[in-house]
């Protein structure tokens, strides 16, 4: 009954999104399946040859003009001008596009959505499969809008993240690479909580609580049980939420010595923390605790501001979703205690954004998609423009920055031979203009290509 509820919604999804897009039809449908990945298949095993009309590698401050690059086994190996495709390489011709690295978002739910924002104890009765629907569709449309690696930073049903991951892992299911951080830890009643005014935490099932804890030691167990079951990051819930009953986003909801705790687990497995703080002495007081990411850091001081600084913690601020929020959320009839949240924050946190900017604090990108939706994410870089960033910062904030914090500089953030070959390409050159890297018209991820222009032909194969 649920999946046939939700199927529904699923439709009524895709006409936004096309009424939004300007688009006839679903991007996917439209384009030519000849030279697609189709599931299942091999991940980070592609071979093929790019012939890009400009490059941005992601690092440089600087664009390249007509560059090829060569990727072999899923991985870049040659970058630059003049080079001949081996014998039985495919080339795509994306010489009347910029490529730039595939894009990387550091703060999304992939498999949760706006659309429970009418009343979130909706999640008290969707299955495990519900999600993982939802997930499988996110995350295609995560890949079309260029995103090929994304952090996940919480899903109230615990574990279904780690489902969706090794799906894609396997090659089952086309979606971006991620990091997935299992469930959120939370008080009783916090921003990672489902518990409504006037509600039994009874109500609730089990599944949808296993990160609530009641003290430092409770906080501590759960971060382990996280670690053990697989995540790749740890999320905890420092402040009040704006999306979340009862919330005050400027106050504390964890200690010092909660989150202390959490960052001792999590660093003894060699995992990261994701300090969900909106308040400035809960910013604070993550960063002194060792956290590795502030997310939100609406009312961020500039001591705050300068702690971050001094111990390199990097703020993840969604300033791109705001004006959509209260937009959609007045037409659709958000809970209001939400949307007078989303109102009060907006603005400030743009302001904070700035300031912080400008002090030099390290700041990358992140959008909380899944409060405006999927495929969306790109109508950030407009935003983080607009206040206080260079064109090239803001795409470095999504590209080598954001793969740096995350811990895979290693593995993508770059168009460089080592890295795997993730790289998407747009018309026109996102440095005069950020906003057209909202429509990305080309995807390769590890070499595999999973989308390409309207109208492109099949890619030719070298003699």
């Amino acid at each position: 009954m649920r999946s046939s509820w939700r199927l529904r919604k699923y439709m009524l999804k895709g006409v936004l999104l096309l009424a939004l897009s300007g688009c006839s039809e679903p991007a996917v449908e439209s384009l030519p399946t000849a030279g697609l990945a189709e599931v299942p298949y091999q991940p980070d095993s592609g071979n093929i040859m790019i012939q890009c009309g400009a490059l941005i590698d992601g690092r440089g401050g600087e664009m390249f003009r007509n560059v090829s690059v060569l990727i072999e086994a899923g991985h870049f190996t040659r970058i630059g001008s003049g080079i001949e495709p081996p014998a039985g390489i495919e080339v795509l011709d994306l010489t009347a596009y910029t490529c730039l690295p595939g894009l990387i978002e550091m703060h999304a739910h992939m498999l949760e959505s706006f659309e429970e924002l009418v009343d979130l104890t909706m999640y008290y009765d969707y299955s495990h499969e519900d999600f993982m629907q939802a997930g499988r569709q996110y995350s295609r449309l995560s890949v079309d809008a260029g995103f090929t690696s994304v952090r996940n930073l919480g899903n109230y049903y615990a574990w279904v993240d780690r489902d969706l991951r090794d799906e894609i892992n396997r090659g089952a299911v086309v979606g971006p690479r991620l990091q997935i951080s299992g469930y959120y830890l939370t008080i009783p009643g916090g921003g990672g909580d489902l518990l409504e005014p006037g509600g039994s935490e009874a109500a609730i099932p089990a599944r949808l609580r296993q990160g609530v804890s009641r003290s430092v030691e409770e906080f501590r167990q759960h971060a382990q049980a996280v670690v053990d079951g697989g995540a790749d990051v740890v999320k905890v819930i420092a402040s009040g939420a704006v999306l979340a009953y009862g919330g005050v986003p400027g106050d504390p909801e964890m200690t010092f010595e909660e989150i202390a705790a959490v960052v001792e687990v999590a660093h003894a497995a060699g995992l990261k923390v994701a300090a969900h703080a909106h308040g400035a002495q809960s910013i604070k007081d993550s960063i002194r605790a060792g956290a590795d990411s502030i997310e939100h850091a609406t009312y961020i001081d500039a001591e705050g501001i300068a702690l971050a600084i001094e111990n390199d913690t990097v703020l993840i601020m969604d300033i791109g979703a705001g004006d959509w929020m209260i937009e959609q959320g007045r037409k659709q009839g958000w809970v209001e205690e939400f949307l007078r949240k989303t109102i009060e924050t907006t603005q400030v946190q743009r302001e904070s954004f700035r300031r912080a900017h400008a002090a030099g604090a390290p700041l990358a990108f992140g959008t909380d998609v899944a409060i405006f939706p999927h495929g969306m994410n790109g109508i950030q870089f407009a935003y983080m423009v607009e206040w206080g960033m260079t064109p090239m910062e803001a795409i470095q904030s999504a590209t080598s920055v954001a793969a740096r914090y995350l811990g895979w500089d290693d593995r993508v953030g770059a168009i460089a031979p080592g890295l795997l070959g993730d790289l998407v390409a747009v018309k026109g050159n996102p440095l005069e203009d950020t906003s057209i890297l909202e429509d990305v018209q080309a995807v390769v991820k590890g070499g595999l290509v999973f989308k390409l222009p309207n109208g492109q032909p099949a890619t030719a194969v070298a003699e």
